[in-house]
């Protein structure tokens, strides 16, 4: 049943007898990491510098952009991006329902209204229809989520920008190295990547703007430096959201290794996808994406809370992302009904994917779901 804005259901019971021994996410940190920050911190200098240009420059080369610029989280690379397109007070912003509450935060910070699409049910990204039945005069941006290591359909959410005139900002914090027909997901508009612990890249906390517009690119680099375009010369009201070296040289390191990460994600998520019970639905990737499976999320018709505690109780740590649609925060203010976003809410669960997963800790994720339903 759909939840009541500002009355939200209980998280599923956590208090599970046994430890998690098969985490749902666990870091990638080594050996290069280590040293790179270490090397770092005998240089003596921390602030943004030199480590930071450099992932500036992999990250731009990489996403085939002509500018990446560094920030210190993912939130804060929207809340940026927002503002260096001049999203305003009284502007609406669309986007998806079903997200982390940084994406809407974002909006709500620069003062303009969020406006909620409905997702496809399929993919869990936000549907093109329900897009353009959204727009209305005061309609500046659309933000489309690439949810879980996916993309939404950016032929058509291209095309709805172009014909209204709007602005295109993807929410990519969970989509490093994801393409949509074979083009990397934020090189469509102004891309805006999270490095959280528990992404593909991880610099601890960071995120990063993409962007081939040069004045985007010169206004993010104002506002996350206190407006400064010289040293104590001020264009402007600016923030303190810098990344540091010790962020960008842990990211560096792990720029090297991303596309064996990304190759163990897929790699995992396929053995997941063909040894899963058929009580169970898998992602379902559209032929022309390359998903990264940042998560590797599930749907349980009818709730998913007792195959948790099932799983809980075998070791296998997973997750829910999302128990409740944004729209039902009240500082949200949102309106309207998203049956999708709201089923998907009931159904989803994350099982553990990423790169430290080996082939026997899959097999215990997949026995462990399998005895549930055998059982039922």
């Amino acid at each position: 049943m759909p939840v009541a804005r500002g009355k939200v259901r209980s998280f599923e019971n956590r208090k599970w007898a046994k430890p998690i021994l098969i985490p749902i996410a666990a870091p990638q940190i080594g050996a290069p990491e280590i040293d790179a920050v270490i090397a770092v911190l005998r240089s003596g200098r921390l602030a943004q510098g030199e480590q930071v240009l450099r992932l500036e420059r992999a990250f731009a080369d990489f996403i085939g952009v002509r500018h990446a610029v560094a920030v210190s989280s993912g939130t804060a690379a929207l809340h940026l991006a927002l503002l260096a397109h001049n999203i305003r007070e009284g502007d609406e912003v669309i986007t998806s329902p079903f997200t982390f509450i940084a994406t809407v935060n974002s909006i709500l910070l620069v003062g303009a209204k969020p406006v909620f699409a409905d997702i496809d049910p399929r993919t869990f990204v936000v549907d093109p229809d329900a897009v353009e039945a959204s727009i209305t005069p005061r309609t500046k941006a659309v933000i489309p989520v690439q949810l879980y290591g996916g993309t939404a359909d950016m032929d058509a959410i291209e095309r709805i920008c172009t014909r209204h005139g709007l602005t295109l900002i993807e929410d990519a914090a969970q989509a490093i190295g994801a393409t949509y027909r074979a083009r990397k997901v934020g090189s469509f508009g102004t891309g805006c990547f999270s490095l959280y612990a528990t992404k593909n890249l991880t610099s601890g906390e960071g995120g990063i703007i993409t962007t081939d517009d040069d004045g985007v690119a010169a206004r993010s680099r104002l506002l996350r430096n206190h407006g400064q375009s010289e040293r104590y010369v001020y264009q402007g009201i600016g923030f303190n959201l810098r990344m540091t070296d010790i962020q960008a040289a842990i990211g560096l390191a792990q720029f090297e290794r991303l596309q064996s990460f990304v190759a163990a994600r897929r790699s995992n998520a396929t053995f997941l996808a063909r040894s899963l019970p058929s009580a169970v639905v898998c992602p379902q990737v559209p032929a022309h994406v390359g998903h990264v499976f940042n998560q590797f999320t599930i749907r349980i018709p009818g709730g998913r809370g007792q195959l948790q505690r099932h799983l809980a109780e075998r070791g296998v740590g997973s997750e829910v992302y999302y128990p409740h649609p944004v729209t039902v925060w009240p500082h949200v203010g949102a309106s309207g009904s998203f049956p999708e976003a709201e089923r998907a809410s009931h159904e989803v669960l994350s099982l553990p994917v990423h790169p430290g997963v080996g082939h026997t800790d899959l097999a215990t994720v997949t026995s462990a779901v399998a005895d549930f339903f055998e059982a039922r």
